[in-house]
């Protein structure tokens, strides 16, 4: 399948050029775009987040992000090759489910493996920067020495692995290449694996991830340095503890069903991170969506609300052993790919008044900071599955400004 000729017109071709893979509802590719990036190509294999991407990539869309190319289908039969030496990032959010704690664990057998179709893209296009996304579970002792493999093979993607030859032959012939260190700057790559939570850089979740940066050596951006944390859980106590977080949401003792779980002093033991005077706090769900009106009732009739986008009711939340709901005054739990029945009470939200009741669309898209006007394809199920497979749209952007910076810095972007 050939990509689609490169459009030299228009108000978004100055700045660095980047290929968007795996993009879903969009998270990072609207990071990307924010951080000053301009898509050659965005690819993306299912139909309902191949419309979400379509109706906001528009260019009839004065709200939204503007002429983004989209080819849909396998990223399989792409054939990168017109892009070779125009690309300055290749970006994408690799399909986690082999790797994902809620999936099957197949790792590196399951077919859904879409490293390997990274790798391609980079000996095809020759990236200045490489940026990808994936769960946590990449890092769980049983999947680390193929993780540590898709590392070293990043680093030296031109050392391609043959036909019929397994991984680990593979990953023993990277290895003594990467100890000589004799490969071509222009074909080597600097790599970093940075496991981060999405509170800490202002997104209202606790959401464990690994992002993977890499810099073509040749650049001389050895020297790199990642994004540091910007908003903390122990400024977050900070703020309760001293009444200015109550008086900014105009609750003066706090409403009664809060969760009180702040029993150190802020910035002692259990500080998530840094001092409390130079991060902000972190960022909950009652500050993403305390603006948002109640969603129409009776949730039966599944009335949308006139004034906000995706924002309707859902019957038959529940609380149950093992199926918490979100307390409005931490960050959200980890949104998942899933609707209200998958474990754990994702989706379900204690209002002060101790009533249950699920998140609407809108909000969840709040909690995963896309803008008020992210237009998602489909039925709620559908909507709610691109947002828990997606990258939060800050996160994504705080590692893709990373990355815009050092390129700029070099003269490169």
């Amino acid at each position: 399948m050939a990509v689609p000729e490169l459009n030299t017109a228009g108000p978004h071709t100055a700045g660095p050029s980047s290929v968007e893979l795996f993009s879903g509802g969009g998270g990072l590719a609207l990071a990307m775009h924010r951080a000053g990036f301009r898509h050659l190509l965005v690819n993306e294999l299912e139909r309902r987040p191949c419309e979400t991407l379509r109706v906001n990539g528009a260019a009839s869309r004065p709200d939204a992000p503007d002429g983004w190319p989209l080819v849909p289908g396998d990223v399989r039969a792409l054939d990168f090759t017109p892009l070779a030496e125009r690309v300055d990032v290749v970006a994408g959010g690799v399909p986690c489910q082999p790797w994902s704690l809620g999936g099957a664990h197949r790792g590196w057998d399951d077919q859904r493996n879409l490293w390997p179709e990274l790798f391609r893209c980079v000996r095809e296009t020759r990236p200045k920067a490489v940026l990808a996304e994936n769960v946590r579970g990449l890092l769980r002792p049983s999947f680390q020495p193929y993780y540590s493999y898709i590392l070293r093979e990043l680093a030296l993607p031109f050392e391609r692995r043959v036909d019929g030859e397994d991984w680990r032959d593979h990953d023993r012939r990277l290895t003594k290449s990467l100890d000589r260190d004799r490969v071509d700057p222009a074909e080597r790559y600097d790599v970093w694996c940075l496991p981060v939570n999405a509170a800490d850089y202002g997104v209202p979740q606790v959401r464990q991830r690994v992002f993977v940066v890499a810099f073509r050596r040749d650049l001389g951006l050895t020297d790199w340095r990642p994004p540091t944390p910007t908003h903390s859980e122990a400024a977050l106590a900070a703020t309760q503890a001293d009444g200015s977080y109550w008086a900014r949401h105009r609750l003066p003792d706090g409403p009664p069903f809060a969760l009180r779980t702040y029993t150190q002093q802020p910035g002692g033991a259990g500080s998530a991170n840094g001092s409390t005077s130079e991060l902000a706090a972190w960022r909950t769900v009652r500050d993403a969506i305390a603006d948002l009106p109640e969603p129409p009732e009776p949730f039966e009739d599944r009335v949308e609300h006139p004034d906000w986008l995706h924002h309707y009711g859902w019957p038959g939340a529940r609380v149950y052993r093992g199926h918490t709901p979100n307390e409005l005054d931490r960050p959200a739990k980890t949104v998942k790919a899933g609707v209200h029945g998958v474990p754990g009470g994702e989706s379900v939200l204690r209002r002060d008044d101790g009533t249950v009741r699920y998140l609407t669309v809108r909000e969840v898209a709040r909690i995963m900071t896309f803008p008020d006007n992210w237009w998602l394809a489909g039925p709620r199920g559908e909507q709610m599955r691109q947002l828990g497979n997606a990258v939060p749209v800050t996160l994504g952007e705080a590692m893709a400004t990373a990355v815009h910076a050092a390129l700029a810095g070099r003269g490169t972007a």
